[in-house]
């Protein structure tokens, strides 16, 4: 733990601020590419289309698998804490309603799922091999199947990290108050312990695996973390100018401002996510040692002709 801790410090500490400034201008102009905006506005379609069937699929294994109401109704605390207000609550009655009329789990869904989530890797992995200067990309069908394995690990991460709110939920409901302001704070607390370092895990998993080649490990692991506090910032400020950009998007999108939501937010997310691994390939400090695949997945093939470019 030591280790990883000095070497997230490590690779995020700039050699000064001139060199930080003159980083962040080199990756805001990769994220000012028409092609970039483009892999993004793909991704947040995909997001959006396997939005639902996600949240039915994990609600439907906290109820009648797993048997956790609690890890439940962490599920839908999560999604009012990314989607605030009026938003977050239709989605989590969506939910439930879907939950009521269908009953146990359906095969629908989990094709659903599985087909509109295997979308968003498939721009994703366009741009990460973009990013880290890979040419070659996956045939569609290896990309199906590597989605399908990130879709699973990340699957179960969320899983993981819900049941952890939900059992922790679950018993200080049985000490504190019910609606409390302790309590309240308490599932809030543990959401973040549980969620964040899953956030961080699913993204170093998906820096590592999904571009068709190998990575430099040494900048991907302080990549997820700095991404992940960056996507959790951003959530944060959406929460606070809510109130403004809804009123807005109400008047253009009327009745369609919910799925525009979540293609904005979404837009935003892989942004960062690109962003990241534009300065993971780059390197902050030596240009010349950013792409070091000593210790990286399968795929010398690639690194070669990488390396011979």
């Amino acid at each position: 733990m030591q280790g990883l801790l000095w070497l997230v410090w490590h690779e995020l500490q700039p050699r000064s601020l001139s060199a930080a400034w003159a980083s962040a201008r080199q990756t805001f102009r990769y994220l000012m590419e028409t092609e970039v905006h483009v892999y993004g506005f793909s991704i947040a379609a995909s997001v959006l289309l396997a939005f639902m069937p996600f949240l039915v699929v994990m609600a439907s294994l906290c109820r009648h698998v797993f048997g956790l109401p609690a890890a439940e109704q962490a599920l839908y605390f999560a999604v009012r804490d990314l989607f605030p207000d009026d938003v977050g609550k239709a989605i989590s009655f969506r939910v439930q309603e879907l939950l009521y009329t269908r009953g146990p789990l359906q095969l629908t869904s989990m094709f659903l799922l599985f087909f509109t989530a295997n979308g968003i890797f498939e721009p994703l992995e366009v741009a990460l091999n973009r990013a880290f200067n890979i040419r070659t990309n996956r045939s569609y069908f290896r990309n199906q199947l590597i989605s399908l394995g990130l879709i699973f690990a990340c699957g179960t991460l969320f899983m993981i990290s819900t049941v952890f709110t939900g059992m922790n939920v679950s018993l200080l409901s049985r000490l504190m108050p019910a609606n409390s302001f302790l309590l309240s704070w308490s599932t809030l607390l543990f959401f973040k312990l549980a969620a964040v370092p899953a956030l961080m895990l699913c993204l170093f998993l998906i820096y590592w695996l999904l571009p068709n080649g190998p990575v430099p490990i040494r900048r991907i692991v302080p990549t997820a973390v700095l991404v992940g506090l960056l996507l959790e910032i951003f959530k944060n400020l959406n929460l606070l100018l809510w109130p403004l950009l809804q009123k807005k998007l109400l008047s253009e999108y009327s009745a369609f401002y919910m799925s525009v939501s979540i293609i904005l937010f979404s837009f935003v997310g892989s942004m960062v996510v690109l962003g990241g691994a534009e300065w993971a390939a780059r390197g902050a400090h030596s240009p010349k040692n950013a792409l070091d695949y000593s210790i990286g997945p399968v795929g010398e093939k690639n690194a070669e002709s990488t390396h011979s470019s």
